[in-house]
């Protein structure tokens, strides 16, 4: 492998492996600041329980997330130094806020958070909460926004062949940015709805200690993931509809479609190899004219396939790349516009199916569990521990299908915008060697599969002790007691 795909590999490894914590923290955060509303409110026992467990775990993932989320911003200088050259002046304000702005924020109140247990008033260590999980939302804002320009840039002018941002304004209300942003959060929220249920199934199948902690958690699991469902949807139709507008070589490869349609026909499933350009061997199962619906909200709308998007990208940005010795092997190459039909056709249906079946666990154990039952077959602890995988592959499949739905561009061009911002992926690579990728890409994947093990191991610890693991031991006398207690606190 050459320098580019491998530092492609090196990008998409670190990149999904980070995101698997990402939606988690986000997501429980909101929910145990919630718990913990709740108790302060109501002083019921149950929900302090509730915010130490789950807190517990929460404190675990966005440890892990921190580490493995450094890792992503030095990616830009490591292997992409060409990219950040080419769009620094823009991409590195977002970045900066996420980083001076959120970070910081959610960082200390963090802090606060966890060492304030009995040293700070209930509604100022309550604030505490909120104010961490408020900044991880503001965190993902920032973050998605700089994303988002690279999908979609606005708010530049074209100075000295590289693109000047002229309006912050402009990146930050971008609106790929505004359609992703809910999209991410529902996508968040349906992470952690799923661990909710699945582990506190897997301890109310058990029949121990604190049978009202696990039901009331299950069931708050339960609706938040459904609604978050609902979310998806209507998120994920507002997305689609930029997609048809802003990226249509995208939106043709989500469904394999490689002649122009109209109407054009929404693909089910397909049956052969949707990788060949011509479609010839592949039978799909379509629903007549929903294609058109779902990219322009009528019935009628054409669809540009790969075939005819292929001829138009051609006029506009060049049949070859440059004759650069800094491309490599590309140099002088035809530029292959296609994206990788599998990859985003099948990529694109795993993230819908994915959701559905994360909603239906949901929807099932809260139907299992009404009115007091408890559920006692031997299939359910595996089904809910099992559905707590089903929403994670469905946020990296989107995520998947949305970096590499993009490609050859990794900033694409923005159909109404400033001629000349753009850029090839292949222009974005840093000149390096081979070993050199190799060596760093061996390193960062053994260390983080190391950190894997750490998370799983400090997760199951935490998760088969229960409530007893996080909760004070009872109280002997006083000054032993409040020793006690602020040993235990986090």
């Amino acid at each position: 492998m050459e320098v580019l795909e491998l530092a492609r590999w090196q990008f998409g490894i670190t990149t999904v492996y980070h995101f698997l914590m990402v939606p988690l923290t986000i997501g429980l955060s909101i929910l145990v600041a919630a718990m913990q509303t709740r108790w302060v409110r109501t002083g019921e026992l149950r929900h302090l329980k509730m915010t130490k467990f789950w807190g517990k775990l929460l404190l675990v993932n966005f440890a892990m997330g921190v580490v493995t989320g450094i890792v992503q911003e030095f990616q830009f200088g490591m292997n992409w130094s060409a990219y950040s050259r080419f769009v620094g002046d823009v991409f590195g304000a977002p970045l900066a806020m996420e980083g001076l702005v959120a970070f910081f924020v959610e960082s200390t109140f963090l802090g606060l958070w966890i060492f304030g247990w009995d040293r700070l008033p209930k509604k100022v260590h309550l604030a505490c909460a909120w104010a961490f999980s408020l900044a991880t939302m503001a965190s993902a804002y920032f973050i998605l926004a700089a994303n988002s320009w690279m999908q979609h840039p606005v708010g530049v002018t074209f100075e000295n062949g590289k693109p000047t941002m002229n309006s912050i304004w402009a990146v930050l209300t971008n609106n790929t940015a505004l359609a992703a942003i809910p999209h991410t959060l529902a996508g968040a929220f349906s992470v952690a709805a799923a661990f909710l249920v699945g582990v506190a199934g897997w301890h109310l199948w058990r029949r121990g200690s604190d049978q009202d902690v696990w039901r009331s958690s299950l069931r708050l699991g339960g609706w938040v993931g459904v609604a978050a469902f609902a979310v998806l949807a209507i998120t994920g139709d507002a997305q689609g509809k930029l997609m048809f507008e802003q990226q249509p070589m995208k939106m043709a490869s989500a469904e394999a479609l490689c002649h122009t349609e109209q109407p054009a026909s929404f693909s089910i499933i397909a049956i052969g190899d949707v990788s060949g350009a011509n479609c010839e061997d592949v039978k799909t199962f379509n629903v007549p004219a929903l294609l058109s619906f779902l990219a322009h909200n009528d019935f009628t709308t054409e669809v540009k396939g790969v075939e005819n998007l292929v001829t138009e990208y051609q006029a506009k940005y060049g049949t070859n790349y440059p004759d650069d010795p800094a491309l490599g092997s590309l140099a002088g190459k035809p530029i292959d516009y296609v994206p990788n039909l599998p990859v985003t056709y099948w990529g694109f249906r795993m993230m819908i199916g994915f959701g559905a079946v994360s909603a239906g666990i949901g929807v099932l154990a809260l139907w299992l569990t009404r009115r007091g039952r408890v559920p006692t077959a031997r299939w359910f602890p595996l089904l809910v521990l099992g559905g707590i995988a089903t929403p994670f592959l469905g946020n990296s499949a989107g995520w998947i299908f949305t970096e590499m739905g993009r490609q050859p561009f990794v900033v694409v061009p923005n159909p109404t915008g400033v001629d000349g911002v753009w850029m090839f992926t292949a222009q974005a690579v840093s000149r390096l060697t081979t070993g050199e990728v190799w060596t760093s890409l061996i390193a960062l994947t053994t260390v983080y599969a190391a950190l894997g093990v750490v998370e799983v191991f400090l997760m199951r610890k935490y998760i088969r002790g229960g409530v007893d693991a996080v909760m004070p031991p009872p109280q002997k006398d006083s000054d032993e007691a409040e020793g006690d207690t602020l040993a235990f606190a986090y």
